[in-house]
């Protein structure tokens, strides 16, 4: 009887350390399958957030010279550590920049399976569309009636002579004031204006802030004169375009914001000067894209896969 407990005994320790061999080798396996797992997740990521960044800074450039898209394009890549991923890279002019990649990489564990790498994917695509929501915008404003022409010398005033009804394209953001005013123009109302929004006009003596504005930007400007394509150029301001919306004593008193246009400064302002020279110019800028907004050449980028 006991030498047929003991050998019963043994019987039961050697499956026990069978099974927990087996239990061991599983365990394993499912440890590497989820790092390798993490391994092609980590990859996969990056590859998408590579592609997203392409596509978007690529975008920027659709609305300007031509090339500039892909130049962007592939800076991004070498950026990421990813120039030799790229599959295609579709630019579609004032439309639509899209990215795909495929990435070929090593596993760990997976070898012993027979399979030694893995293949990630990633593609990406933005597309421009008027600009609906932004902040920065300069305290000037262009009525949606004028048709522009791009890269063409305007003149807007910032004094009431020789306009009707006393408005001359001044708006009080953030509150009326000659130092509000002036704050906003040198760098850009902080808080953000959306198509809808009524604004205050804003009357009085204003060349002197304006001038002092306009000659730092062009001061802080660090590139020659003709140049609106840098995206860093301080000499480029956007404004509102709206439409008139309530008048009083003959004066416009308040507009409705209906779009958004990018104006570049031509010139510096003498003491004379009672306009600001200069072009408006199609950009795409960090705004937020809307709908049935006034197309003036100022573009928002979004993702759209």
């Amino acid at each position: 009887m006991n030498k047929r407990l003991a050998a019963f005994i043994e019987e039961e320790r050697g499956s026990t350390i069978v099974l927990a061999g087996l239990s061991m080798l599983l365990l394993l396996t499912i440890a590497g399958l989820v790092v390798d797992g993490g391994i092609m997740y980590a990859e996969k990521s990056h590859l998408q957030k590579t592609a997203n960044a392409a596509a978007l800074s690529g975008a920027q450039e659709l609305t300007g010279r031509s090339g500039a898209a892909e130049a962007v394009v592939q800076s991004i890549l070498e950026a990421h550590g990813e120039q030799g991923s790229l599959i295609s890279a579709e630019i579609v002019p004032m439309s639509t920049v899209r990215v795909k990649l495929k990435k070929e990489i090593g596993l760990g564990f997976a070898k012993l399976l027979g399979k030694a790498t893995a293949t990630v994917t990633a593609e990406a695509a933005a597309r421009i569309m008027p600009m609906g929501r932004a902040a920065g915008v300069a305290p000037l404003g262009i009525d949606e009636s004028i048709t522009l022409e791009y890269l063409k010398p305007y003149k807007l005033k910032v004094d009431s002579s020789g306009v009707e009804a006393g408005y001359f394209g001044i708006l009080a953001l953030g509150g009326p004031g000659a130092s509000t005013y002036e704050s906003n123009l040198k760098y850009g109302y902080p808080s953000e204006i959306e198509t809808g929004d009524i604004i205050d006009t804003q009357t009085g003596n204003v060349a002197g802030k304006t001038r002092d504005s306009i000659n730092l930007r062009i001061d802080q400007d660090p590139y020659p004169a003709g140049e609106f394509w840098h995206r860093d150029s301080s000499r480029v301001i956007l404004i509102p375009v709206y439409k008139p919306y309530h008048y009083g004593s003959n004066q416009l008193k308040t507009i409705e914001v209906t779009g958004f246009a990018y104006f570049y400064i031509l010139e510096p302002m003498s003491s004379k000067d009672t306009a600001i020279t200069g072009m408006f110019i199609e950009r795409a800028g960090t705004g937020y894209a809307g709908t049935d907004i006034v197309n003036k050449g100022a573009y928002a980028i979004r993702l759209i896969e």
